[in-house]
């Protein structure tokens, strides 16, 4: 019997009705979340790990610098865990399957990459243009659930058995490591089922008793069967996400309304399962973990998958209200009630869920990558941005970032060092850094693709690929049917208003030179009239504002990136580079390695969020010109540059309100834009959470592509969501 962490139990004479346990559930959540802040917090995912101090695992290196590489040491450390990882078990909840740690983050720090494979020439460049290349970083696509809906872990350990009989010698170090992992998931399973079994035999309350033998019961056949029911998908879902984030933080979740309807229906029809069970499982699952889900949308000849399960789904976020991650895909046929019952609860809890994404805009960009709509059509809503193909695709979506403020830096002192100073030249060289960051970055993901499972291979995630234990190989060795690598640029907006700025105050206006203009940016505006240039300079025509200097400039970098990178496939055949502008929570990180900027910019302050204009770009509350100028810059490859917004609360309170931003997004949707993620928050709330983050420790916030329990954050990222909603004027965005 393991160490167990195990919720306190209630008087035998208590009783509860399904409201009553989400509340308590729901209440010990943020318990849990006040901790992990109390204890660091992160800026990232929730991922619903829990902090306890019973469970701590020592990694067992394979080199000297301490690390873990290639499919041996990760294959022994990730079954050494399992053996001894203790269970976490709340007799209110429905399921089991929280976890207490990432493998991934077990290693050095500085020893990620193995160093036998080493890329000395590439990180010149990588260090130059402050690249992020994605070496080493892990999954980032997205695995098909229905996989393991269909065969189970038994069914997938007899799959790699019969497999490995078939193979020879080259493909054993696969199969023998797959199947080791395997043989240690059901073997964990099968001691959470006992140690389930043995809790029910111990508890006094009736009906919690009742519910843990029912869980035990469920997991028993959980640990190598196919789930039949719907709660047994649950379950499965629940423990297929404990075991890939313990992995390496695993993966997205994949379209969960049509991966749950059938055992929705089936269980409806034999009268085995009610709509208020199922929104309590929905608010269980929710709880577990915080990953990304799609709803609704077109299927693949384009009629709309909205049923009755994607309604509970968002009953279900509702009633427990934390931080959530649901996308839902906008199409033309996309249920109306539906969509309008996902902004109420926009609204409604505040809570930065659910956002948007269009069908349009993706699928036609993807097919340009030479797919059919068909696939486009499959590739889901998966994380921050980014849209991946269950099953089929290699991604490393979110991985990869240029930092194009930088490239700007290098080019803008080369062009002052020459004899030849005008917006002219620093775009000549502009261009010519840019292609020199792109390709290495290119080069830099293939040096991935080639000696990844030598570093870190894809043991969990590999199982749920089409195709993929018949070839025998980790899924970055020729395993997925699809590469589609992402290349993110971020800080197009500083780079856009910079050029903008140099061409208006020093060109066409003539109130600066370019030597007095780099002597003010040296200084960080700090010398004699600093203050007053670098506001003159940050009230230039900029990027957003309808028409302007900044909006051409950014029209013209999305067209050179995007060419850029597309001239990538022709570089390294068989793989497609697809372009994207991004920044994640990279924006704080990125900016301390750029100097002051020609926009106003101070030295070493954070970037642009993502695809979205420098802060306080314009007091009037433009949301169209906003969109309008993000939808023209979007790359147009099936990749986003997603549009954030902030509102106040009070712009809507009323049926007429929710249909006027049910038609703003959808008028959003419709101009070119990709995905939509939108803040509806206080401004004086969020500023007294961010004094004092533990008076609203429940308060969730969208940072970015995710959403996240605002105590969590760090300062500084506080810090910048706290500028995002102050700097504008709500009242006017409708």
């Amino acid at each position: 019997m393991s160490e167990l962490t195990f919720i306190n139990k209630f008087s035998a004479d208590e009783t509860f009705t399904y409201d009553k346990r989400i509340a308590l559930l729901r209440k010990r959540k943020v318990e849990q979340t006040e901790e992990k802040a109390r204890n660091g917090g992160a800026n990232e995912d929730d991922y619903g790990l829990i902090v306890q101090d019973e469970f701590k695992y020592k990694l067992k290196p394979n080199h000297k610098n301490g690390s873990i590489y290639g499919y041996k040491a990760w294959t022994e450390n990730y079954c050494a865990i399992l053996d001894s990882h203790p269970l976490y078990c709340d007799p209110l909840d429905a399921f089991v399957g929280k976890g207490f740690l990432f493998l991934e983050r077990l290693r050095p720090v500085t020893c990620k990459w193995n160093p036998a494979y080493p890329f000395d020439d590439l990180k010149v460049l990588f260090d130059k243009y402050n690249i992020i290349s994605g070496i080493d970083n892990c999954h980032h696509f997205t695995p098909d659930l229905e996989i393991g809906f269909k065969l189970g872990w038994g069914g997938i350990l007899h799959k790699l058995k019969e497999q490995r009989e078939l193979h020879d010698e080259t493909h054993r170090e696969f199969y023998d490591s797959e199947i080791q992992v395997v043989e240690a998931i059901i073997r964990f399973l099968r001691r959470m089922a006992t140690e389930i079994e043995y809790l029910a035999e111990k508890e006094t309350n009736p009906e919690l008793k009742e519910n843990l033998y029912a869980m035990a019961k469920v997991n028993v056949k959980t640990a190598t069967e196919p789930p039949e029911t719907f709660r047994e998908a649950v379950q499965w879902m629940c423990w297929f996400s404990m075991l890939s984030r313990t992995y390496n933080r695993g993966s997205a979740g994949g379209q969960l309304d049509e991966m749950l309807r059938p055992y929705y229906e089936r269980d409806i029809e034999k009268g085995i399962l009610t709509d208020d069970e199922a929104v309590f499982y929905l608010a269980c699952l929710f709880l577990q973990d915080s990953r990304y889900f799609q709803l609704g949308g077109p299927d693949a000849e384009g009629r709309d998958m909205t049923s009755k399960i994607s309604y509970l789904c968002l009953d279900a976020a509702d009633k427990i209200n934390i931080a959530c991650n649901l996308t839902i895909r906008v199409h033309d046929n996309l249920d109306e009630e539906f969509f309008k019952k996902s902004v109420y609860y926009l609204f409604k809890n505040k809570q930065g869920w659910p956002r948007y994404s269009s069908d349009t805009a993706l699928a036609e960009g993807f097919m340009k990558c030479g797919y059919p709509l068909e696939l486009a059509r499959k590739r889901v809503a998966a994380g921050c941005h980014w849209m991946c193909m269950p099953g089929l695709e290699y991604t490393m979506n979110d991985t990869v970032k240029i930092n194009l403020a930088k490239v700007f830096e290098v080019a803008y002192y080369d062009m002052i060092a020459s004899n030849v100073k005008s917006t002219e030249e620093l775009w000549k060289l502009y261009k010519m850094h840019l292609k020199a960051a792109v390709d290495a970055t290119g080069n830099g993901i293939m040096h991935h693709l080639k000696y990844q499972t030598k570093s870190q291979p894809e043991l969990i995630l590999n199982l749920f690929q089409h195709g993929l234990i018949e070839k025998g190989v980790n899924i970055t060795d020729g395993g997925a049917n699809y590469y589609n690598m992402c290349v993110d640029g971020s800080g197009i907006a500083v780079v856009a208003d910079s050029f903008a700025a140099c061409q208006q105050r020093v060109e066409l206006e003539g109130k600066i030179t370019f030597d007095e203009l780099t002597k003010h940016l040296e200084e960080n505006f700090s010398g004699k009239d600093g203050e007053y240039i670098r506001i003159m300079l940050q009230n230039s025509q900029r990027y957003c504002g309808g028409d302007t200097l900044g909006d051409d400039w950014a029209k013209k970098i999305s067209e050179l990136y995007t060419e850029l990178v597309r001239d990538l496939n022709n570089q390294h055949p068989g793989i497609n580079f697809i372009p994207g502008f991004f920044s994640w929570s990279n924006t704080i990180g990125l900016g301390k390695t750029v100097s002051a900027t020609p926009n106003g910019r101070k030295a070493y302050d954070a970037i642009n969020h993502g695809a979205n204009p420098n802060g306080g770009f314009r007091k009037d509350g433009a949301v169209s010109a906003m969109c309008n100028s993000i939808g023209a810059i979007q790359p147009g490859y099936g990749n986003c540059a997603p549009v954030q917004l902030e509102f106040d609360p009070g712009i809507v309170n009323d049926e007429e309100g929710i249909d006027k931003m049910a038609a703003m997004i959808k008028t959003i949707m419709n101009t070119g834009n990709t995905l939509l993620n939108i803040n509806i928050i206080d401004a004086k709330k969020i500023l007294e959470a961010h004094k004092d983050p533990f008076k609203y420790p429940d308060l969730v916030v969208r940072v970015t592509g995710f959403t996240a329990f605002f105590a969590m954050l760090s300062p500084d990222f506080r810090q910048l969501v706290v500028d995002r909603v102050t700097s504008v004027n709500p009242d006017a965005c409708i």
